[in-house]
């Protein structure tokens, strides 16, 4: 019998290059092509191309961009550095030690992973800041004219940084962790090397590869930071200097910011990069797990038991005190400790006020239009780099990590440079000011973490129960969708819940490209903020907190059953 066209197709060598290409088409498309026209615009002025705009940067007569990018790369490497020791030291503590309150320390050592950035700083700000409870509480404690404490400044961001990313280091290194063979230890114990020597020789560069990812993560994060610096008075980040220049309408010194902080970005990628291929990090395992020490002694139990309440009520404030102020009535709480007066309303409002309702179904909707992008797209080019080969797939590698290097300002100003005229890739379309603009902004934002999380369940997974499919007559799309997307839809929807709970609760790139019909919930909590409406921005927080729990619960939930199915 004959095989039919597709048959032929599938089994050409030519056919890989026609499932890539459309892979390489939107890399070019929303990742390089608006990057190019960032990198134009920025040195191409009235007179024709010029580089006013980067001596401008630079110049020592105005320092302010300078002073701008110093603050942005101090505070990204401090907190990767804070992160690394908390998240690490956390991972360590709770994976090698049993003791009095390790349970619960395991679960709400993951509460931060439910604020978003922007309701982290808002909480931090409302217990900590000039104005916070705490301060307050004190100063009426101590009856002084000020404050005794506020956080401010530099490290009033690198704190709520701290408390925000940390999950990041503690995720990948609890990982780490439980896969480190303690025959390896202890044949250095028995050799005689000291617990510090163990810790800086054997245990740390084990858990290189995860530093490395983590640390990436928090750089980029900690680069487009913009609410924590507004808050905390730092006024000279990058992601600030570029906010204000396009606000003012000089749009040559906010593509050459966003050009500069791309460069510094993709940098610190590409050293990371390199430091984790210095040398093999692999684990010789034999299998065997960890096992937990229990703490006997009596003084070191009732310290972990007293450091876990605390630890407890530390990790459970900054929630604790969005869900107080959102029953606040607003304009009410101004020189008190906490709110005096409270009311339902504010929740009301959320569900039956149509202003109020809509950012709210505004994140939802381009959230998920990102999200079916980001699977479609990132399941595509995470099963090409895995199973196919071709010529091209370092360069797709490469695209593909970009936007993951990219800080949410630079993404969004390089949208606005690409997309503010009519292009082929818009159909003909200027897509600034209209709803897509928004959800392309999430899909290129989130598309390396749908990438990657698949693409590290197809390594897992055996190739030979595909190549066995294939050898019984089944075609490459039966053998995917019957085999191979079952098989790693537990890394499929690990990339998707993330990729869903970054787009709820994205800002930095929202507030650059939001109109007032596409305002998403992000930005409606800053407005309210800044016109003093407290308790409605809190609502929004615990909102959008809720939907994050919802999303996590839905995913381990069906990650639970696809699991059990795969036992059977």
């Amino acid at each position: 019998m004959k095989p039919s066209i597709w048959t032929r197709l599938t089994q050409s060598k030519y056919f890989v290059y026609i499932l890539v290409s459309p892979l390489f088409l939107i890399l070019f498309a929303y990742v390089i092509y608006p990057l190019y026209k960032t990198f134009l615009q920025s040195v191409v002025g009235e007179a024709g191309l010029s580089t006013e705009s980067y001596r401008n940067f630079f110049s020592l007569e105005s320092t302010a961009n300078l002073e701008a990018l110093f603050n942005s790369v101090f505070i990204s490497i401090i907190s990767v550095i804070s992160c690394a020791i908390v998240g690490v030291t956390m991972a360590f503590l709770l994976q090698r030690y049993e003791f009095p309150g390790r349970k619960v320390l395991s679960v709400l050592v993951l509460v931060p992973m439910a604020l978003p950035p922007l309701i982290g700083a808002l909480s931090f700000t409302f217990l900590y800041g000039e104005s916070g409870i705490f301060p307050r509480f004190f100063q009426s404690l101590l009856n002084t004219d000020e404050v005794p404490f506020a956080l401010s400044g530099i490290w009033g961001v690198i704190v709520v940084h701290t408390f925000t990313m940390y999950t990041y280091f503690y995720l990948t290194a609890s990982a780490a962790i439980k896969d480190l063979d303690p025959s390896i230890e202890e044949a250095a114990t028995s050799l005689g090397a000291s617990r510090f020597r163990i810790w800086r020789k054997i245990i740390l560069p084990m858990l290189t590869p995860a530093m490395v990812a983590s640390s990436l993560l928090v750089f980029m994060i900690s680069m487009a930071s913009y609410t924590a610096p507004l808050m905390f008075g730092v006024e000279r980040t990058m992601t600030m200097q570029i906010y204000l220049s396009r606000t003012n309408g000089n749009l040559e010194m906010a593509a050459t910011q966003s050009t500069i902080l791309s460069i510094v970005s993709i940098l610190f990628l590409i050293i990371m990069r390199l430091y984790q291929n210095r040398r093999n990090y692999q684990n010789q395992s034999k299998g065997i797990s960890v096992h937990r020490t229990e703490v006997r002694s009596t003084f070191m139990k009732y310290l972990s038991m007293i450091l876990s309440i605390i630890g407890t009520i530390i990790l459970l404030l900054p929630i604790l005190v969005i869900v107080l102020i959102s029953f606040s009535v607003d304009g009410e709480w101004t020189v008190q400790i906490i709110p005096t007066a409270y009311t339902l309303q504010h929740y009301i409002d959320l569900f039956t006020d149509g202003d109020t309702w809509r950012p709210i179904w505004n994140s939802i909707k381009m959230s998920t239009v990102a999200v079916v992008g980001n699977i479609i797209f990132g399941v595509a080019a995470a099963y090409a780099m895995a199973r196919l080969n071709f010529k091209g797939k370092t360069l797709m590698d490469t695209l593909i990590m970009i936007p993951w290097a990219l800080p949410g300002t630079v993404v969004a100003v390089n949208l606005i440079a690409a997309f503010s005229e009519p292009t082929v890739f818009s159909f003909n379309q200027v897509l600034i000011g209209t709803f897509w603009i928004l959800p392309l902004a999430y899909f290129v934002r989130q598309l390396p973490l749908v990438f990657r999380s698949t693409f590290a369940s197809l390594m897992q997974m055996d190739k030979s129960v595909e190549e066995a499919a294939r050898s019984l007559g089944a075609n490459w799309w039966y053998s995917f969708r019957k085999i191979v997307l079952p098989i790693t839809m537990s890394g499929v929807l690990a990339g998707t819940l993330l990729a869903f709970v970054q787009g709820l609760g994205e800002f930095v790139a929202s507030i650059l490209i939001y109109n007032v019909s596409t305002m998403p919930m992000s930005v409606a909590i800053f407005q309210k903020l800044y016109a003093f409406q407290f308790g409605t921005a809190c609502a929004y927080g615990v909102l959008q907190v809720l939907l994050i729990v919802i999303v996590l619960l839905i995913t381990q939930k069906l990650e639970g059953s696809m699991a059990s199915n795969n036992m059977m």
